[in-house]
C-alpha cells in the first residue's frame, strides 16, 4: 500500500529528516491535538531523539506542536508494540478472518489498557491508522 502525503506533511518530513537526520517513513499530523506523529526507519529512533531528547526538542520548537516518534519495524507485531508505547502489552496476536481482514488482538491489564488507549482513544486510533499503512492490518483491538 503506497502513502499520499499531503504537501504540509511532506514539509514536516523535510524539516524533520534535516533537523535529526533521521529517515521518515511515515507522517501524521493531527491539528485537533496539535501533534505530529513521525515514523522513523529501523534503527534511527538514536537520531530521531538526539543526546538528551536535543533532536526532537529542536523539531518541536520549529513546528509548534507535541512531536512523537515511533520506530517502523517489518515486524507487525513489535510495530503496534513500539506503536502503543509507553503502555507495557501482554501479548500481541495477528490473526487472519476469512473475509480477509486481518487483526491484531492485544492484551492488557487495566492500567496499560488506559495508557494504550490514551485520552478519547487517540493512541490507539493513531496506531490503528499507522498499522493499517505500514502492514495493511484493518483493526487493533484491545482486550
Amino acid at each position: 500500500m503506497s502513502i499520499k502525503f499531503s504537501a504540509n506533511e511532506i514539509r514536516y518530513i523535510a524539516l524533520f529528516e534535516n533537523m535529526t537526520g533521521a529517515m521518515v517513513k511515515d507522517c501524521i499530523i493531527d491539528d485537533e491535538h496539535g501533534k505530529v506523529t513521525f515514523v522513523v526507519k529501523n534503527g534511527d529512533m538514536g537520531l530521531a531523539i538526539g543526546k538528551g531528547g536535543s533532536s526532537v526538542s529542536k523539531v518541536q520548537r520549529a513546528v509548534d506542536k507535541g512531536i512523537e516518534i515511533i520506530e517502523l519495524d517489518e515486524d507487525p507485531i513489535q510495530f503496534i508494540k513500539n506503536a502503543l508505547s509507553p503502555a507495557k502489552l501482554q501479548s500481541v496476536k495477528i490473526s487472519q478472518k476469512q473475509s480477509g481482514e486481518k487483526i491484531a488482538i492485544v492484551t492488557a491489564d487495566n492500567t496499560n489498557k488506559r495508557i494504550a488507549i490514551g485520552k478519547s482513544g487517540i493512541n490507539i486510533e493513531r496506531a490503528k491508522l499507522l498499522a493499517d499503512r505500514q502492514h495493511n492490518i484493518d483493526n487493533i483491538i484491545l482486550k
